[in-house]
């Protein structure tokens, strides 16, 4: 049984436990990445499977990076700063409300 994503790409957000924000680009209706991946993953902070995983733009003070987070640790990111990741300006356009909506909306 999937659940409906509660967040949508372009959104901005931050983990609700790490210091790291990002636009999110993409959504897996379920956990899809390996289970190598998710066994590195503190059991005690582990996420379920059977939730919405997005995959984000991600930057923390230090560097810019590809994250994918559970649905669970995610929470909307409303400070309005931009996102800096490189990658950003390649698929998305901000708008003025600080959401990020993909180019080819713009362009097709």
């Amino acid at each position: 049984m999937f659940r409906t994503a509660k967040f949508s790409i372009g959104q901005v957000v931050k983990h609700r436990i790490f210091p790291f924000r990002g636009v999110i680009f993409d959504v897996d209706p379920t956990f899809d990445n390996t289970e190598e991946w998710w066994q590195s993953i503190p059991e005690e902070i582990r996420p379920s499977k059977d939730q919405p995983f997005y995959h984000l733009f991600a930057e923390n003070d230090d560097t810019e990076y590809v994250a994918y987070v559970s649905e669970q640790n995610l929470i909307p990111d409303e400070s309005g700063d931009p996102i800096r990741h490189p990658q950003v300006n390649e698929i998305f356009e901000e708008t003025e409300d600080g959401v990020y909506r993909s180019r080819d909306l713009y362009y097709n």
